[in-house]
């Protein structure tokens, strides 16, 4: 299984929010939200929640397992 997102798609729906912007709302480097955003980093649930909350969404609507 795999950990997709649409992280990058919901940072330009929010007025194209930057990478560094995200970052500094829920305190990790914006290297972190790449990474994520690239999928090569599988974020904590504390990472993931406060990711959810900038966005005012359920984390389900962020992040997806898929088959790979």
């Amino acid at each position: 299984m795999e950990l997709k997102n649409n992280i990058r798609k919901l940072r330009f729906e929010n007025s194209e929010m930057s990478q560094q912007e995200l970052a500094d709302r829920i305190g990790v480097s914006r290297m972190t939200i790449y990474s994520i955003e690239k999928g090569k980093y599988v974020p904590s649930t504390v990472l993931a929640l406060k990711i959810s909350k900038v966005f005012g969404i359920a984390v389900e609507e962020i992040f997806t397992l898929t088959d790979i």
